[in-house]
């Protein structure tokens, strides 16, 4: 590490990091809590104990990530090994600016059992560019964040992403940032983190916007089903579902233990379909689901929320095959009734029949579930703006998951980019969705081109080659599913 590195002095110690070649600054890998080791490893989050020698952040720290979600992912997810997996990473235009920047807190995503806030999808550099300070977040996944234990706190993942923007409160001013200026952001798991803290009366004032990019809303999501993914672990284990019971366990001992919980098998009755490991209303932390707060009760009335999905998120998922279930039974598992079975084809005509069981988990995991937030927030008036991208890859004829975040990013050069959208995306709308984002960071509000959604309107950005705004583009969705 260089001496001549930017310094910044935190309220735990100093940290030195790097001015890159187009003169914004980067800090990578600081701690914002203890390593969650020994005792610590299910517990909540503790401050980093102090340090007095500048602390070198020119190189991403550990991540809770110890393999990736899968052999092949759509986003680079870099596993990074070391124990200080609660730290963050920190992009600035600059540390000492005229006038202090607005900040946006990405939470990467990875279905809380993997990620990595080290990908290169989630640089910094082109909202640094626009005058926006972005800080990226690592948490504990899987069962070290997520699984129900007797001795230990619940919910020790989103207690992180708490101690995360606790922290960014306290600190960002020194990396040029506004902490009254802070919008928290994330996709898929991440976008699942977001709508839970808007849930979460801890994290109230902490941030101020909120953008929920294809959040995963779980159903259930309360204590009971919390407890019946503890006891199946007892039973498909052996172990019991305690902190210590596992707490000086390997990490591949862990990850073949999350395995296990993962199975399918008939013992699963009374968990959701997927994500047993994820966060859930413990009744403390969270009093309510946030599915529920969110539609029925006052969470995040006072933030402005961006929400929205692509058009074909899990659309590239396997059906059934010859030998499957028909698809009326699996669209009726999924909670439409068999009957409506051509309805629901109907909706989707150009989608081929090898997709559609895909299409059907894309609306019951991810549309449905945003497009009812945003209906009851417009019942209450609440600031709030959806979006769908509809944007094909011409690789896959697919708008599918993660594709839009190299758009959001304006990282359109980025590794791993031309595999998910092809050689030559179109920069023209990553210009469009980068500036939306960067002006709801800025001003609370996505532009004057993209009114909010209301009752009345139920305006809808529709991202693609030729953008618009529609009036309930998706309303198939609700008569489907929600209706």
């Amino acid at each position: 590490m260089t001496s001549t590195g930017p310094l910044v002095a935190t309220t735990r110690g100093p940290v030195r990091g790097e001015r890159r070649a187009d003169g914004t600054y980067r800090f990578l890998g600081i701690p914002y809590a203890e390593p969650p080791v020994g005792e610590l490893r299910f517990a909540a989050p503790e401050p980093p104990e102090p340090w007095t020698e500048p602390l070198d952040a020119t190189a991403y720290g550990p991540t809770a990530q110890r393999r990736p979600f899968a052999e092949v992912t759509t986003i680079p997810e870099p596993s990074v090994p070391g124990a200080g997996v609660l730290n963050l990473n920190v992009f600035t235009p600059d540390t000492a600016p005229a006038e202090a920047l607005p900040v946006l807190v990405w939470i990467h995503g990875g279905g809380y059992v993997a990620g990595s806030a080290a990908s290169p999808w989630y640089d910094g550099a082109a909202f640094n560019r626009d005058g926006v300070v972005l800080v990226s977040v690592g948490y504990r996944l899987g069962i070290e964040g997520f699984l129900h234990l007797e001795d230990a706190p619940d919910n020790r993942g989103v207690r992180d992403w708490i101690a995360a923007l606790t922290w960014v409160r306290d600190n960002i001013a020194a990396f040029g940032g506004d902490p009254g200026k802070v919008t928290v952001a994330g996709q898929s798991a991440g976008g699942g983190a977001v709508l839970t803290l808007l849930a979460t009366p801890s994290a109230r004032g902490l941030f101020r916007g909120a953008l929920a990019v294809s959040g995963a809303v779980l159903h259930p999501d309360g204590p009971a089903a919390a407890r019946a993914a503890a006891r199946l672990f007892t039973s498909r284990t052996g172990l019991p579902a305690t902190a210590e019971a596992l707490r000086d366990l390997g990490d591949d001992e862990i990850l073949a233990l999350q395995d296990r919980l993962a199975e399918d098998g008939p013992d699963r009755e009374g968990l959701p379909p997927m994500l047993a490991l994820a966060p859930f209303a413990d009744g403390e932390l969270i009093p309510v689901p946030a599915a529920e707060a969110l539609r029925t009760g006052d969470a995040g009335a006072d933030v402005p929320l961006v929400l929205g999905f692509t058009a074909g998120e899990f659309a590239m998922a396997p059906g059934p095959g010859d030998d499957g279930p028909p698809l009326p039974l699996l669209l009726g598992a999924l909670g439409l009734d068999p009957a409506r079975t051509g309805d629901f084809t109907a909706a989707y005509p150009d989608v081929p029949e090898g997709s559609l069981f895909g299409q059907a988990l894309t609306d019951v995991v991810f549309r449905a579930p945003n497009l009812a937030v945003a209906d009851a927030r417009a019942d209450r008036e609440r600031p709030t703006w959806l979006y769908e991208f509809a944007w094909r890859s011409p690789l896959t004829g697919l708008a599918a998951h993660c594709l839009d975040l190299p758009f959001a990013f304006d990282l359109l050069g980025a590794e791993g980019v031309p595999e998910a959208a092809g050689p030559t995306p179109p920069q023209a709308l990553a210009d469009a969705v980068h500036r939306a984002w960067v002006a709801f960071v800025k001003d609370q509000d996505p532009g004057p081109d993209w009114p909010p959604y209301t009752r009345d309107t139920r305006a809808t950005r529709v991202w693609d080659t030729e953008s618009r705004v529609e009036s309930d583009p998706v309303r198939h969705v609700r008569d489907l599913w929600l209706d």
